[in-house]
C-alpha cells in the first residue's frame, strides 16, 4: 500500500531513541520530511542524518524540551518556516521508571506528568493553529497499555497515558470539523535491542530499567503476551504510519494497542 507520505512534513518528539527513533526512520523510508524533536540534541542529529540516508525528502534535528511551551513553540515555528507547514505530529516523548507507587519520590511523579501528559498537551496546542488554517492534519499520540488497563509499578505513568487517550478522544470531537484527525497507539513493553536504538538519554539506559532488558527478563515478560515475545521499536511503526496517512482518512478518536495481545480492551 502506498501511504502517500512523500514530502509530508512530520514531527516526531522523543525521536532520538527507541520507539520514536523507529517511527522517524519509518517515515523517512516513505520519503517524508522528518523533524527529530528531542532534548538529546546530538542523538537527534544522528537520527536525522540516518533518516536522510534512508530516503527522507529532508530531515532536521531540533532540540526540544516538550515540558517547556516556549521550546515547543520555537520548534514548531522553525518547522513551519522550513517546511511551510506541518502535516503530522507524533507525540512520542515519554518517560518513566518502574517503581511501586509508595516507593516513588515525588520528583519522579512530577517528571512523569510533565513529560507524558503536559508534553503531549504542549506539542498538540503548538501545531493546531497551522492545522486549523490548513484544514487538515493528523496527530498520533503514543499511549501505553498501562493507560488502558492499569499496570503494576506504573501508577502515575499509566494515569498520564490514560489522560492522553482521553485527550485524544475529546480533541477529536472538537477538531474533526477542521479535518484534523487524532488517534492513539498504545504499545506494550517495547525494548530496544542495541545501544544505538536505545539512545544516550533513553529510560532504558537507567540502572532501574536496564535490569529489565536482559535475556532472562525478556523471556519472563514474554510469557504474559499471547504472541510470546516482547515488542521491538519497529513493531509500532506500521500502525503509526497508517493512522497518520490518508489511507486512514476516516479514522479518528481511536485507540489501537500494538502489544502482542497484552491488552484486548
Amino acid at each position: 500500500m502506498d501511504l502517500h507520505l512523500k514530502n509530508r512534513s512530520v514531527i516526531v518528539t522523543g525521536a532520538s531513541s527507541n520507539i520514536g527513533r523507529a517511527i522517524a526512520l519509518g517515515f523517512a523510508t516513505e520519503g517524508a520530511k522528518v523533524v527529530i524533536a528531542d532534548i538529546d540534541e546530538s542523538g537527534a542529529a544522528k537520527v536525522a542524518e540516518l533518516a536522510v540516508k534512508m530516503g527522507a525528502s529532508d530531515a532536521v534535528a531540533i532540540r526540544t524540551d516538550v515540558t517547556d511551551p516556549s521550546s515547543v513553540s520555537a520548534m514548531v515555528q522553525k518547522v513551519q518556516s522550513t517546511f511551510g507547514g506541518i502535516d503530522v505530529l507524533v507525540n512520542n516523548a515519554g518517560w518513566t521508571v518502574d517503581r511501586l507507587f509508595m516507593e516513588k519520590p515525588r520528583e519522579e511523579w512530577e517528571r512523569e506528568v510533565q513529560i507524558n501528559l503536559w508534553g503531549n498537551i504542549n506539542c498538540t496546542r503548538a501545531v493546531l493553529d497551522g492545522m486549523v488554517a490548513a484544514k487538515r492534519g493528523a496527530i498520533v499520540n503514543i499511549g501505553s497499555d498501562a493507560g488502558r488497563i492499569g499496570e503494576f509499578r506504573e501508577a502515575v505513568y499509566g494515569a498520564c497515558k490514560a489522560g492522553v487517550i482521553s485527550l485524544s478522544k475529546s480533541l477529536s470531537r472538537e477538531l474533526g470539523r477542521y479535518g484534523i484527525r487524532i488517534n492513539t497507539v498504545c504499545p506494550g513493553t517495547t525494548m530496544p535491542d542495541t545501544q544505538e536504538e536505545a539512545g544516550a538519554q533513553s529510560l532504558w539506559t537507567t540502572t532501574e530499567m536496564a535490569q529489565w532488558n536482559t535475556a532472562e527478563m525478556r523471556e519472563r515478560i514474554a510469557k504474559a503476551y499471547p504472541l510470546r515475545r516482547v515488542g521491538r521499536p519497529d513493531d509500532i511503526v506500521g500502525a503509526v504510519m497508517f493512522i497518520a496517512s490518508d489511507a486512514a482518512s476516516f479514522i479518528t478518536g481511536q485507540t489501537i494497542s500494538v502489544s502482542g495481545g497484552y491488552s484486548m480492551v
